[in-house]
């Protein structure tokens, strides 16, 4: 079977990052789909709904390739978070985790157009965040990395500080699970080394 092109619909650096990590060769193409036009309150409904339009956003541009949208949200004593707004809902968002837990879900979507089929999956890894003080909390949002990131932290940057331990997949907390990609691709009749360089 020939191996088609990997492109990645997302404008994220973490995930083009893990991917170039794992020796995968990708085309980024961000999706610039509108968020706000999903309203769903289901975390794992809503990141597989929201990754499957990103990824079918990017669809019209290629003729034959493997097209993946992955989307993010983290939840919190069963509320919904994604990326914090400004400064001040990141403080406050810091306040209400420090001490506790949170679930991170990611949907992810492979659109295979030499196949015509599409995957949807979702991976959820749950997080344990230390105590911090205000002060600490105020620093950390003022480095700028919260407003970058589902859940307001990131895990390969300064908030690996303020994270105690993880359950689940580790990668899926940096934005896409490596193991459920390669899971994906076997689905679909390649594999993960298909795509190396």
């Amino acid at each position: 079977m020939t191996t088609p092109q990997f492109v990645l619909a997302s404008a994220s650096q973490a995930r083009h990052r893990l991917l170039q990590t794992v020796g995968m060769k990708v085309i980024v193409r961000p999706s610039d789909f509108d968020e706000s036009q999903i309203q769903v309150n289901e975390p794992a409904e809503l990141v597989q709904l929201l990754a499957q339009r990103k990824a079918e956003t990017v669809v019209p541009q290629f003729e034959s390739a493997l097209i993946m949208g992955c989307d993010s949200v983290l939840a919190v004593d069963g509320k919904i978070y994604g990326k914090p707004v400004d400064d001040a809902e990141a403080i406050a968002r810091w306040q209400l985790m420090q001490g506790k837990f949170g679930d991170l879900y990611t949907g992810h979507v492979l659109i295979d157009l030499y196949q015509h089929r599409t995957l949807v999956r979702c991976q959820v890894t749950r997080v344990y965040f230390a105590k911090m003080s205000d002060r600490t909390i105020q620093a950390y949002v003022a480095t700028g990395e919260p407003l970058r990131c589902a859940g307001a932290f990131a895990l390969e940057g300064f908030g690996s500080l303020f994270v105690e331990k993880i359950a689940g997949c580790h990668s899926n907390v940096i934005g896409l699970s490596l193991p459920l990609l390669r899971q994906m691709l076997e689905d679909l009749g390649y594999e993960i080394t298909d795509f190396w360089h």
